[in-house]
């Protein structure tokens, strides 16, 4: 069983009196542990699909189901719920809270979850010793290097264990060294078998996933490599 499943999945913003169709009837299946390069020219759909299925946004038309369910019959609160124990997020510019620390930001989603205080603390402290921040945990986001904004972005978007990270363009704001490290901590976390799905304009970062999907005016032009 696929762990995404998209079928006819129809995506129509209406500007003034026109209507641009960001994603058109599109068929798409991802299966658990995949790691998928979502590609493409601006406004070719790439971020819209990234939306879709990270539940922040609701097609026109078609069919998402995650994980054998349709997600796209939630409500905005069990959808809240599929997207905080499920789907990780990772982001360009980091989306961390400013007023937080590290650990706090890292134990965000457990909190919403409403996982017990001990728990919470126990598993962020491991958390941010794995990504190198034990000595970080009490700095807010601005006390903190680029890289190091991004280690605690992504141990936010794992503490929940989801079973699919999606990251936008999360080396866009790091130089090279570094984009280096927080790709190999995200193709790490693939090889634990967690499905990543990456979207990006870089032809290099792209060119390491196993899978690769070209978008062009909403529709999927190519879809190459591994399934």
């Amino acid at each position: 069983m696929s762990l995404i499943a998209l079928s006819g999945i129809e995506r129509v913003f209406r500007l003034g009196d026109s209507e641009v169709h960001a994603l058109r009837r599109l068929d798409l299946a991802i299966g658990a542990g995949e790691y998928v390069a979502v590609m493409g020219p601006s406004g070719s759909g790439k971020s819209t699909l990234l939306n879709l299925l990270g539940l922040l946004d609701r097609p026109n038309a078609g069919s998402y189901r995650l994980e054998g369910r349709d997600v796209t019959t939630l409500s905005a609160e069990e959808q809240a719920r599929v997207r905080s124990e499920r789907i990780g997020f990772v982001f360009q510019s980091f989306h961390l809270v400013p007023r937080l620390t590290a650990a706090e930001n890292v134990a965000l989603p457990m909190t919403l979850a409403g996982v017990p205080p001990a728990e919470r603390a126990a598993r962020v402290a491991q958390a941010l010793k794995d990504y190198g921040l034990e000595n970080r945990a009490g700095h807010r986001p601005d006390e903190l290097s680029g890289g190091q904004r991004q280690r605690v972005a992504i141990a936010r978007a794992t503490i929940m264990r989801p079973a699919l990270i999606l990251a936008d363009e999360p080396t866009g704001n790091l130089d090279r060294a570094t984009g280096e490290e927080v790709v190999r901590l995200l193709e790490g976390l693939n090889e634990e078998g967690v499905t990543l799905i990456v979207v990006t304009h870089d032809a290099a970062l792209g060119g390491r996933a196993r899978r690769r999907l070209m978008m062009e005016d909403g529709a999927l032009q190519q879809d190459t490599g591994s399934r």
